[in-house]
């Protein structure tokens, strides 16, 4: 896998496009290298958080970071912090980073190229004999997918205060072991997990580059994006319940079906988002019926709607007229409702000065720079309550994530790091 990846990523790309001490050759090594920890059938990424393999990725990259001069420690909750001191002591860290886990089978560009973008700046840096005048971190989070314990971004939780340390002491993976006993099994500590908080000195600031995960970029024709912000979820658990009945002996005007009503709000749901923001999604994406039989009248309908925006007020109107449709369709089938929020995670905004300072830093690399809302959830949004956040989007072929198929091409993925560099330095 190290050879087709590594061939394929420079199949693509001239040595050209290597400036600003950035090489496309040492990042194409690198993240083919880490391509080879735990590598499926498939030719997808199996590194789960808290895995043997995300301990394996992680040394692999400590062991780049300290080549590169920095030096590098973990806090408790497994994140690696490597620094690169600055001039001037006395001025808060610029941090950068994201993370190595990965989804079952999933792709090879999804962390490890924000991770090895974020090192390739120091790489540049002493190719070009530049010293920041502030300390630069690259920081590895742990656990960002969730796909171990379905809760994610656990690293950049713990080090922004943001973990509920009984509640992850209640969590089981799927093989039934406890968060306990999965943390012993690579040497870190339940007890001690939650001192991995950190205090952040005031005027700090934190860049995350990620692939986009869509197609906006694509579709644009172009490499990199500025990211607006990242929207916050908000989920509403809806049960409708009716009355479960015979599907050949109940007339139709009898009737009270839960699962019509639940269809009704489901083609409602897809409608009402753009009336309030263009950024806000709503999506219903499970579903469960009961009794659940080819011959019964739904009695009962349990579906979970997902409300996303970039902006709390808009999400949250939003949020609210789902309610007040569920209910309008629940009277008019004769139904029941009732509706519990369970999820409410605050949105991320990136400011506006520096979205202004991301655009100039892109349009300096000849291209033109368009904002693009993160609906899905990174560090990025921990890291922004502690600091001003920004990220930068890379292209993803197709759209394509979480799959073997992922893909992003070199020369983007060097216009990226380009680009991180030069915000980083704008920020000395």
């Amino acid at each position: 896998m190290y050879e087709q990846l590594y061939n394929r990523l420079l199949s693509e790309y001239a040595e050209s496009q290597d400036a600003l001490g950035v090489q496309g050759e040492r990042l194409a090594k690198r993240l083919s290298k880490i391509a080879e920890i735990g590598l499926t059938a498939d030719g997808g990424s199996d590194r789960i958080g808290f895995s043997e393999g995300e301990k394996r990725a992680k040394e692999l990259v400590i062991s780049w970071m300290e080549h590169a001069g920095m030096s590098v420690r973990s806090d408790e909750a497994g994140n690696v912090i490597a620094r690169l001191e600055g001039s001037d002591p006395s001025l808060p860290p610029v941090i950068s980073g994201s993370h190595v886990d990965s989804v079952p089978n999933g792709g090879h560009f999804d962390g490890p190229l924000g991770v090895l973008s974020s090192l390739e700046v120091v790489e540049a840096w002493a190719t070009e004999g530049y010293t920041p005048k502030r300390a630069y971190e690259v920081v590895i989070f742990t656990d960002e997918e969730g796909s171990r314990f379905n809760s994610g971004l656990t690293g950049s939780r713990a080090m922004t205060g943001a973990v509920d340390l009984d509640q992850q002491r209640a969590l089981r993976d799927a093989s039934g072991d406890s968060f306990e006993e999965v943390l012993a099994a690579i040497q870190l500590n339940a007890q001690t997990f939650t001192k991995a908080k950190r205090e952040f000195q005031l005027g700090s600031d934190y860049i995350e580059l990620h692939i986009e995960q869509g197609k906006v970029l694509e579709e644009r024709n172009l490499p990199v994006g500025v990211v607006s912000g990242i929207a916050g979820p908000r989920y509403w658990k809806m049960t409708f319940t009716g009355v479960a009945g015979h599907a050949g002996n109940t007339a139709m005007n009898q009737r009270q079906d839960a699962l019509v009503a639940a269809s009704q709000l489901v083609h409602s749901v897809a409608s009402l988002p753009i009336r309030h923001s263009e950024t806000a999604v709503a999506t219903v994406g499970k579903l469960t019926v009961e009794p659940n039989g080819a011959n019964v009248i739904p009695g009962k309908v349990t579906l979970v709607v997902d409300v996303r925006d970039i902006t709390a007020p808009t999400r949250d109107v939003l949020f609210e007229e789902i309610k007040e449709v569920a209910n309008t369709i629940a009277q008019e089938w004769n139904v029941s409702l009732e509706c519990e929020e369970t999820i409410n995670v605050a949105p991320v905004p990136v400011s506006q000065e520096t979205k202004d300072r991301l655009h100039s830093v892109i349009e300096a690399e000849g291209f033109t720079s368009i904002e693009i809302p993160s609906g899905a959830g990174h560090d990025a949004m921990l890291m922004g309550t502690q600091m001003s956040m920004a990220m930068i989007f890379v292209r993803s072929a197709k759209g394509i994530s979480h799959h073997p198929d992922e893909w992003t091409t070199l020369a983007d993925c060097v216009t990226g790091v380009k680009v991180l560099k030069r915000y980083v330095e704008q920020l000395q």
